[in-house]
Parts: structure tokens; sequence; C-alpha cells
């Protein structure tokens, strides 16, 4: 991510700027839904979305058409993360969205989220390219968040897939764990329903930036902000 006058922007510079739009940013994406009382409504408002973005906003904003929501997020697809003309365009898009009595929010009860596959492997190289033969995967820059290496869905629907290093084998533990990542205010809930659901926590030394949860019978995944990493 880079300001204008080409320091690189930090997430917290990021979500300082969407937050109050409604928008959040979520591994390398600024993300908002768009509350809509039919499938109808959310391609009208897709297309108000569109019309704001112009011509900018090609390969930069996405849309997903639900029938109570439409989601958008906006990202520099090129450089695999936020630059600060997605910042702009989250500004008009808001604005164009707030004219037509439509409101960008990351609050309701389905929160923005994205989920992210982690692989340990003893032979890196070697076990990506199964994974990128059997998911149809591509390589795309990535946010600075994942080492290097991930996987990209090409339609960027399903989960990124990145892959951790491994020192010697660990068959006391599973070695495929998800990252659950979402907005920092809706962690703590995260874990708390995790935690009730009869999960434990393993570890929060590295808190904000991610909890380490186990399910009853010892698997794991984590929730993840994108705070503590700047």
């Amino acid at each position: 991510m880079t300001s204008s006058d080409g320091a690189a922007l930090t997430r917290g510079q990021v979500a300082e700027a969407v937050d109050p739009l409604g928008w959040r940013l979520i591994l390398g994406v600024v993300t908002t839904h768009v509350p809509v009382g039919s499938l109808e409504h959310a391609a009208r408002a897709a297309t108000l979305a569109v019309r704001a973005a112009g011509p900018e906003g090609e390969g930069h904003l996405t849309a997903e058409l639900l029938a109570d929501r439409l989601v958008l997020r906006l990202h520099t697809v090129a450089a695999g993360r936020v630059t600060p003309l997605d910042l702009s365009l989250a500004g008009r898009i808001t604005a164009a969205l707030a004219d037509a009595s439509l409101h960008t929010t990351a609050g309701d009860a389905v929160a923005p989220q994205t989920i992210e596959i982690a692989i340990d492997a003893l032979d890196v190289p070697r076990v990506r390219l199964f994974w990128q033969a059997v998911t149809g995967y591509v390589d795309e820059p990535h946010p600075p968040d994942l080492p290097p290496g991930a996987l990209q869905d090409p339609l960027r629907r399903g989960p990124t897939i990145w892959f951790q290093q491994m020192d010697e084998p660990r068959p006391q533990r599973n070695r495929i764990h998800l990252d659950v990542d979402v907005p920092p205010e809706h962690a703590r809930a995260r874990i708390d329903a995790a935690l009730a659901a009869g999960g434990t926590l393993l570890d929060d030394r590295a808190a904000p930036s991610f909890w380490v949860l186990a399910d009853p019978e010892g698997n794991e995944a984590c929730v993840c902000t994108w705070q503590g990493r700047d």
C-alpha cells in the first residue's frame, strides 16, 4: 500500500480512512455490505457503485449480489493490496449509494470476513504444485499479510491457500488449519462463540493479530484481524 507521496500506507491508515464509511479492511481488501430488499435491488445498487467508480474501478472493484445485500470489495488487483485509489473509490461509491438512500455497513448480523487455508509442509514447492493443480488456483499478487507463494481463486470467491514451512513432521497435530479474518470489532464475539461451542483458546500471545483456537478434538483455527501487523 502506498500513499500519495510514495510511502507505504499502514493498515491503520487504511482502516482510519474507510471505517467511518462503513467499510472494513480484511486481508488486503476493503469490503462493505449494502443491505437491500431483493436481488433486483442488489443489481440496482451494484450499477450505482460501478457508475460511481467509473473506468477507474476496473481492476479494483468487485461486487457480489445476494437477495438481502450487495457485497462490495475494493483493492488494486495488480498489486494485491489496497492503494490510495481504492480509498478514493470507496468514498465515491459510499456517497453515490447514500444519495440513493442506501448505506454501507460492516456491522449487521452477517459480518464481512475472509477465510484462508494454511497448509503445513516440509517441501512447500512440491506440495504447492499439487494444491495449485487440484484447485485450479493461480499465481497473483497477494497482501503482505501472507507469506510468498500463496494461491488465489481466479474468481476471488474461494479462500486463499498459503503454505507454512515445517522443520520436522508433527504427527501430534493437524497440518491444515483455517484462518478466519474478521473486522477487529467482531473478533471477540467470534472467539467467545467458538469457546462456548466447546473450543479451547490455545494461544493469544499474537493478539490482536490472531488468536489460536482448537475444536474439541484438537483441530486448529485462528481468528485474525489486521491489527498488530504494521
